[in-house]
Parts: structure tokens; sequence; C-alpha cells
């Protein structure tokens, strides 16, 4: 779990590519110590170190070159040294490939009682978490979250930032946005393992004129990659995609461009086709354990009356262990309402592998130079009126 990959060396940044393009949507490849990512790429998420419902063999069976883990729910009780002393989130998750880990700055920004100063922000969790225990306080501050992130070890770490309800007004943006910079500093001045990078984060909520600045003063800090921040926040796909589309091609063209918590497939298809490089979403894990299941019909929400009898695969042109198996809609059906955990075993592999299916074949139109064609095609099939749950 230790090896470093032979194309990776310390100091060099991630050695990302651009191979191909089309239109605004690129196709590239960068390098980490753990192995070669290729993008666009989809990170499934490992919040507390796991991948719910699934071994990490059958994660890397789907094609993931990376997956994500939380500072913010490793960060709590004794679960850093639990890591440390396991040898590192590599070592521990069994996982030999690239793991990105989040700053914990989303978790912070749902909880209700935060309180946000210079210094960082002060909040409480349950010790024992959904059965009751007690309250005990927590602070984050960005030194304390690149301290987390460096003893976790993850290769890509994420820089601790203000993530922002989008309803708030242009003036708390504003002040949020130059607090959180000079937050990125404080991470930048943080030390991390030699194999470690960070990347700076982009906020400025719906207002294009604070994205525009928070790409300059991000960006003027020289790191390995930038992401969007702030989206996936209830603000609707139109206007996701609206800040997207102003925000990428602003980014840096030769480093690698990650948009924080998304999505839906169709929020994939626009966000590539907006030239961003990577993504990360619980949807399909968490969609799979609820009754959801994606095809390229559309969404099936497998609990339907209609699959009671139905032997046919989840799709029957998917070659993931569940439909390829053999495993029919009505055992699905059978397994979700027995509450056997088979189902979410089974479900949450399907998801996985349409997921990176989908990335894969995003991956191929534009090494084609066909991406505009190939997404207007997807989306007329996968959104198309009665198809879904056929």
């Amino acid at each position: 779990m230790d090896q470093t990959h032979p194309e990776w060396t310390p100091g060099n940044g991630l050695h990302y590519q651009l191979l191909a393009s089309s239109g605004q949507a690129r196709r590239g490849r960068f390098v980490t110590a753990h192995g070669k990512v290729e993008t666009p790429a989809f990170m499934p998420v490992g919040t507390q170190g796991t991948v719910k419902c699934v071994l990490p063999d059958q994660v890397a069976a789907t094609g993931a070159e990376v997956v994500l883990a939380n500072t913010y729910h490793l960060g709590i009780l004794d679960r850093t040294q639990i890591v440390e002393r396991l040898g590192g989130l590599h070592s521990m998750m069994r996982w030999d490939r690239t793991i990105l880990t989040d700053s914990g700055g989303f978790q912070v920004f749902s909880l209700p009682e935060r309180v946000i100063t210079e210094e960082g922000v002060s909040f409480s969790f349950r010790t024992g978490g959904r059965r009751g225990g007690e309250e005990k306080p927590m602070m984050l501050t960005p030194e304390s979250a690149m301290e987390i992130q460096r003893r976790l070890g993850a290769d890509i770490v994420m820089a601790f930032d203000e993530c922002v309800d989008h309803r708030e007004p242009p003036k708390y943006m504003a002040r949020s946005l130059e607090r959180t910079q000079r937050w990125l500093k404080r991470c930048a001045a943080a030390p991390l393992q030699p194999h470690q990078h960070l990347f700076g984060i982009i906020q400025g909520g719906m207002e294009l004129d604070l994205r525009t600045r928070a790409v300059q003063q991000v960006t003027s800090m020289d790191l390995p990659g930038y992401a969007i921040g702030g989206v996936s926040v209830g603000e609707g796909h139109e206007a996701m995609v609206r800040v997207v589309r102003h925000t990428a091609p602003l980014m840096p063209a030769d480093q690698v461009r990650y948009l924080m918590g998304v999505g839906l497939p169709e929020d994939l298809v626009a966000a590539v086709g907006c030239g961003m490089d990577i993504f990360d979403c619980i949807i399909p894990t968490r969609y799979a354990r609820e009754g959801t299941l994606f095809t390229w019909d559309g969404k099936m929400r497998i609990q339907d009356k209609k699959f009671r009898k139905d032997r046919y695969p989840v799709d029957t042109s998917c070659e993931c262990p569940t439909c390829a198996g053999g495993y029919s809609r009505a055992y699905l059906r059978h397994l979700i309402f027995a509450d056997e955990p088979l189902y979410g075993t089974l479900a949450t592999l399907h998801n996985l592998h349409f997921y990176q299916d989908l990335m894969r074949a995003m991956r191929s139109a534009i090494e084609d130079d066909r991406f505009q064609r190939w997404a207007a095609a997807f989306l007329q099939r996968y959104a198309a009126p009665g198809r879904q749950n056929q």
C-alpha cells in the first residue's frame, strides 16, 4: 500500500496532461503517488473510510481510480489516531489507488449551530451518533483541517473554506470570500506529507463577479489543482450550470479542475461539457440503498409494484456483477422490502458501475471530438418521458 507510482515524483505536482478536447469538454490524465487517474473521473464517496456496502476490490473493479474520505468524520473522537495506527487511509481501507479528502467545510456548513470566526468554525457533535451520547464541542481551523488530512495521508487534500448558503446576500458572500482566501493562505503554510497535494476551493455563491474574483485569488496561490465549491447545495441544476459555465474557463487549463459534490448523471454531463475534470457525490451509493437505480433509460424505483414479477436484470445492457450475475428486478425488490443487506451490495455495485460506464463513455466521446452530439443523444434517451422505470 505504501509503494508510489513510478511516474510520480515528489515536488512535481500531479503531472496533469490534457489529452483531447471537444468544445469545452476535456479528456485528461493526472498521476499521484498511488496511480494514474483518467479524466473526466467520478470519485465514489467513502466518507468514514469505506464505500458503504461494498469491498474495495469491488469498487476498483467498476473502474474507479479515486475515492473520497472526509476530514470531519475521520477527525472526531479518536478516529484519526485509529487511521494512523493502521498505517494511514490507504492501508486501513485496503485501497492502493488515489484518495482525496474533503476538508470538512461542507459538513460544517450543514450544522445548524456552528459559529464562524476568523480563527475557524466552532460546533458540537454527538459522541454516540444516531444512538445518542453527549454533545462534545469541537473547532476546525485551517491548521487543524490540514493537520488531520496530513495524518490521514490522502493524496489530494482540500483547503478549509466556508461553504456559504446560496441564499445569503452578496455582501455576506463577499466577506466570506475574503475570509476563505485568508484561510487558504493558512492552509498553504501548513506542512503536508511529500506525496500530498493541496487544492484550493473557489467560492462565491451564485454571484458571477464574486466567482471571477475568487478564481483570481485562489489561482494566485499556484496550487496543484482547484475546485469549484458551493454548488449542489439546493440551488438547482440550471443555477449550478450557470456558475460552472462561467467559472470553469477561467481556471488554469494545465491543472485539474474539480467540481465538488456533483451529482446526478445530467449534472455530470453538463459539467463535463463546461470543462470540469473530476467529481464526487453520495448520490449513486445513497440512492442505491434507498431504492433508486440508474440506467441508460433513466432512474428506476425498484420498490414499484410493476417489478414484483420482473425477471429481467436492472439494465439488460449492463455488465456489472448484479446485472451480469442474473439478479432480477423482482429479487432486488424482494430484498429491499425484506431489509436484507445483500440488497445494498447489489444495488450499490450496479449504480457505481453505471457511473463509471458513464464517465468512460464521456471520455470516449471527447477523444472522438463528438461530445456535444453524444451528450444530446444521452440526455434525450435518459430523460425521455415514459422510459424511466421500464
